[in-house]
């Protein structure tokens, strides 16, 4: 089951993980740059060790049709056949909470929408960064409180930027002014049909964060906040949690379109912050009333 704990600076910093995971550096570095900190798999490509799912509907760990699954190397998201979605939204928790650190996504969307899903979730998947942790949420919630960087997929007769932004319960401030719109495209191109696509993001804690696609930035934002007009968001803040998002936990979608990860690599980063801020500005807590 899921361990809920803010991770300590100590395995942060010197580790790159929480000390209940245990990975292996990622085969091949994003970067040559010999003195930055490692990049470390956090998807080992054979099973699915340090994540856990939540369902729609279901209690955290349960996932009985196998929505997510490892398959042939990957980390797969699939929907039984001739299934109808009905509202199974789902988000793939990796264990642990992070604030300053570089992110690297490879992912493709492949065959066809699981029927009766939303016609906005074709070819539509993300990660979610700075969630709330999966023991606070509803058991009918279908999105985690977090900032979304978005992937989208695209077919020559409908072309779309992936890398965009999406703040369930959440709101940031964009071109210096608070930025409440849901959804944002970033400025990428569309991307090839089913395709493997690399993303990055760099999240600096509440500071800023950047989304980038074949090394360019596409999107920056800053200081992710909880939107007290949101009713999770809501509940949160009741419960005592810091309306300045500086970390949280990384978690993978299921949104009604098949799709393939092949790797999901984190570099960790030192905080700048002094440990009586991060005490402070730590991710959502449990034990909040459903």
């Amino acid at each position: 089951m899921f361990r809920s704990a803010l991770v300590p600076l100590f395995f942060l910093t010197t580790l790159g993980l929480p000390a209940c995971v245990t990975v292996e550096p990622a085969t091949s570095e994003p970067s040559d740059t010999s003195t930055e900190p490692p990049w470390i798999a956090l998807f080992n490509g054979e099973d699915l060790s340090g994540w856990t799912p939540k369902i729609t509907g279901l209690a955290l760990g349960e996932d009985p049709h196998k929505h997510f699954a490892v398959r042939a190397g990957l980390l797969q998201v699939r929907y039984e056949p001739n299934a109808a979605f009905d509202g199974r939204f789902g988000h793939l928790f990796f264990e642990g909470e992070f604030s300053h650190y570089n992110l690297l996504l490879e992912y493709r969307f492949v065959g066809e929408q699981c029927p009766g899903g939303p016609g906005w979730a074709w070819r539509n998947s993300g990660v979610m960064l700075h969630s709330q942790d999966p023991n606070t949420m509803r058991i009918d919630q279908a999105f985690p409180v977090s900032i979304e960087m978005q992937t989208l997929g695209s077919t020559s007769d409908r072309e779309r930027p992936t890398a965009n932004l999406c703040t369930p319960g959440t709101y940031v401030t964009w071109k210096g002014a608070r930025h409440d719109t849901h959804c944002t495209d970033s400025t990428s191109a569309p991307q090839p049909d089913d395709g493997w696509v690399q993303v990055r993001v760099e999240v600096r804690g509440h500071e800023s964060i950047r989304h980038l696609v074949d090394g360019e930035v596409v999107l920056e934002y800053s200081q992710p906040m909880l939107d007290p007009g949101d009713q999770d968001a809501e509940r949160l803040l009741h419960g005592g949690a810091p309306a300045a998002l500086a970390s949280g936990f990384l978690c993978l979608q299921s949104e009604s379109h098949p799709v393939d990860f092949r790797r999901v690599d984190i570099q960790v980063l030192a905080s700048p912050e002094p440990e009586h801020d991060r005490e402070n500005s730590t991710a959502i807590r449990t034990g909040l009333p459903d």
